[in-house]
């Protein structure tokens, strides 16, 4: 059983379902070649994939191009169905930062196949994620700045305001499918900068305010 803690509550949330987005930022569509999405696309992890602050990230043998996207999180509060995207947001609990690592070679040799991503995208380790901040100290979760760190270089940055999808549309969306319930968690896609990590790398990610003001923050390192 994986939990996640919520800044601004004593226990921890187990956590349910991991979704995430796919190609949510113009920019990295097209630095993956591909043209961005009219509707959401998603794919799921499983909860296996996930480490705190402070874990290591393991490579598995099969791979010799693991590459870093780093993106906003969201933990869902309050579970529904159907969710009207004008009250989606009243559904989350909070809002952190994650890394969605991917094995690209293998997930470029799937593509070649028509296969399925599974395993390039929910290996064990492939799902670092920081603690949430309440969702009531985020007046706009779009307003928020994305950064993410490799040895003190910066690799990724962008605003969620850079987002195709915002997230009261990935909720609303999500939820015509997937029964959304408390401790589900969205990554939202990842901005234009991905690329490999190699054993040794520390990976500093962080979510700030508009006003630079930082929100949350997640360390890890590559074995």
């Amino acid at each position: 059983m994986q939990t996640v803690q919520l800044i601004s509550e004593d226990q921890p949330i187990t956590v349910g379902k991991i979704l995430c987005i796919g190609q949510n930022y113009a920019a990295h569509a097209k630095e993956m070649n591909s043209t961005a999405p009219t509707l959401p696309v998603f794919f799921m992890k499983p909860t296996t994939a996930l480490i705190p602050d402070g874990g290591s990230i393991e490579i598995p043998s099969i791979s010799r191009d693991v590459h870093h996207e780093v993106e906003m999180t969201v933990l869902i509060g309050k579970g529904g169905k159907n969710i009207p995207q004008e009250t989606a947001l009243q559904h989350v609990a909070g809002y952190g930062i994650g890394l969605d690592m991917t094995m690209r070679d293998v997930q470029s040799e799937a593509k070649k196949k028509g296969q399925p991503w599974t395993l390039a995208k929910g290996f064990d380790t492939s799902a670092p994620i920081s603690s949430f901040v309440p969702a009531s100290s985020i007046p706009d979760p779009q307003g928020m700045s994305i950064e993410l760190l490799v040895n003190g270089d910066r690799r990724q940055q962008s605003s969620t305001a850079n987002m195709i999808h915002p997230v009261d549309r990935l909720v609303a969306y999500i939820s015509q499918f997937f029964t959304l319930e408390r401790g589900d968690i969205i990554f939202t896609g990842t901005p234009e900068g991905v690329a490999q990590v190699k054993s040794g790398d520390v990976l500093l990610a962080t979510l700030s305010q508009g006003d630079g003001m930082k929100a949350v923050s997640l360390a890890v390192r590559v074995k």
